[in-house]
């Protein structure tokens, strides 16, 4: 008798939806990765490959991986090396190019390079040109001043072996033979300067996100939740995360407890720091910038130009407003990319919502968003200025890359939102901080990732940087060292410092990722950029960058 009644009292309670104690519900997992783009992705891949026997799942708001930033239609797709990207050579007050950052960037892609070749060995990437394909870099000037300018960073970066192979040319003729689209139709008495790199890439990082994910879904302990939007994190009584989301399908919410929680949310990571509650995510505000391109798909024009054509920024406009004329490959075919051009939204994710800006707004970060407004009102002017460009003034600037551009052939593209990071702090009151942060708690049982530039092309070297942040004893023991060391051979090596260790890392992973046969790099006593690392006499600005 008494057995019926619990049974009906238990069937009452389910279908009224009275459920039981939450730690016995909970799904318990060691690691948690929020957001399906490619720094949750590469950090799941770096962590099947080094503890195979954790517990993973993967919560996505949108109804498949690779669906915001990531995807290959929403950014430039530029595998970042700092080749012909202007902006990470700034001048000091003296006038000297500094090429630190420039090295930097360019080490952290040879890492990217060594990640994917090693994936592309394990049968987890597939065929490399499906989501990496050879695309000589180029900057490209006009004007005495900048002339004088690419010059001076040629000479400044040509002595370090990771830049080995760039060309400088001045000559209409040379550089119409790099790239005749954008020489055909232009004034012959223009003065330009172009310097080339035969080694640069064109990356769909939204290729290489699926695939990561698809093989993480053939392990037995991964489980991808797709359309399932994060509601609560929460720390429990163990030192573990509680993590509720709903799915927006159905609205079935669920709970799932992590021994360590990513936040890989792009825009919305900030919302999600701030959610669990840690003080380092108070630290931080954020403001939205997004991008729009022009594109062309008309196959005749994008045969004809094989580069990414990176400007210099024009006279009064800050440096994250970098042109270039781009050849992507995207949906099995070769297109052309202008821009980018600013746009705003209050919005910080593409399908995100119009509240994002006002509901990350906290009595925390309010001041130091104020000061940055205040100091960094040129770049309140740009984005102002860039909001009022007509069609035809879009089109103006296209053609002075592309002079002989027909504006039938175009088409405007909004690409992905990008947030700016604004951080406190003591001296200045708020700064913006134009890079990429990982932001973890003072227990490292969550990190999340604010920022973008330079972004995916360097995400297995940022999150092997949260490896080292997070799990600091694991990456010291020997069995990591030597996971790490054969994943990434010039672990822990500036590459850099030796010519013989850059010759021997592009031989490697361009024969194994099908990229252009790397050029011979001549045997230098002391590369440049070791010199180049001491500290400038006069601080220079900090660099700058759209991240698209």
């Amino acid at each position: 008798m008494f057995k019926k009644v619990n049974t009906a009292l238990l069937g009452l309670a389910l279908s009224m939806g009275i459920t039981s104690v939450h730690a016995e519900e909970a799904k318990k997992v060691d690691v948690l990765l929020i957001g399906g783009g490619i720094m949750s992705a590469t950090l799941g891949v770096w962590l099947n490959e080094l503890e195979p026997d954790w517990s993973m799942e993967m919560v996505e708001r949108l109804d498949g991986v690779a669906e915001e930033s990531s995807n290959g239609w929403n950014n430039a797709g530029t595998g970042h090396s700092a080749l012909a990207e202007l902006n990470y050579t700034p001048e000091d007050k003296n006038g000297n190019v500094e090429i630190p950052k420039a090295v930097e960037i360019n080490e952290a892609f040879q890492i990217s390079r060594q990640f994917w070749s090693w994936q592309v060995q394990q049968g987890v990437l597939k065929n490399p040109r499906s989501f990496i394909n050879s695309t000589p870099h180029m900057s490209f000037v006009w004007g005495d001043d900048n002339i004088k300018f690419l010059k001076k960073r040629y000479e400044a970066l040509k002595a370090s072996p990771l830049f080995a192979g760039m060309q400088y040319s001045e000559d209409p003729a040379q550089i119409a033979k790099w790239v005749p689209l954008m020489m055909e139709g232009r004034d012959p008495n223009q003065k330009i300067a172009a310097t080339w790199s035969p080694i640069g890439t064109d990356v769909n990082f939204g290729e290489i996100t699926r695939q990561f994910v698809a093989h993480l879904q053939t392990t037995p302990k991964f489980d991808l939740k797709l359309s399932s939007e994060v509601q609560d994190i929460t720390k429990n009584a163990d030192g573990s995360w509680r993590v509720s989301y709903k799915n927006l399908k159905d609205g079935t919410k669920t709970e799932t407890d992590a021994k360590f929680v990513f936040i890989g949310a792009g825009g919305g990571a900030l919302h999600l720091l701030q959610k669990s509650g840690i003080p380092e995510g108070k630290e931080y505000a954020g403001f939205p910038v997004g991008g729009s391109f022009l594109v062309t798909e008309n196959p005749t024009i994008a045969e004809q130009h094989l580069a990414k054509a990176y400007g210099k920024a024009s006279v009064g406009s800050p440096p994250m407003s970098v042109p270039h004329l781009d050849t992507r490959v995207l949906d099995g075919k070769r297109v052309i990319l202008f821009g980018p051009f600013a746009t705003f939204s209050t919005k910080f994710l593409k399908e995100g919502s119009y509240l994002d800006l006002l509901t990350s707004t906290t009595t925390h970060n309010i001041w130091p968003m104020t000061k940055v407004g205040i100091r960094e009102y040129p770049l309140v002017e740009y984005l102002a200025g860039q909001l009022m460009l007509s069609d035809d003034d879009r089109f103006k600037a296209l053609q002075e890359y592309f002079p002989n551009a027909k504006q039938s052939d175009w088409r405007l593209w909004q690409a992905g939102q990008r947030v700016q990071i604004i951080k406190r702090d003591e001296e200045q009151g708020g700064v913006l901080k134009l890079g990429t942060e990982v932001v973890s708690s003072a227990d490292n049982t969550i990190a999340g990732l604010l920022g973008a530039s330079p972004g995916a092309s360097t995400a297995a070297p940022i999150m092997l940087t949260v490896l080292q942040k997070v799990f600091k004893d694991k990456v010291a023991s020997p069995a990591w060292q030597e996971k790490l060391h054969q994943i990434v051979p010039s672990y822990g090596t500036k590459l850099n410092d030796s010519p013989e260790a850059v010759a021997k890392e592009w031989a490697y992973t361009a024969g194994i990722l099908q990229l252009t046969p790397p050029p011979a790099i001549p045997q230098l006593a002391a590369p440049q950029a070791t010199e180049a690392a001491k500290p400038a006499a006069e601080p220079s600005k900090p660099v700058s960058d759209l991240a698209l």
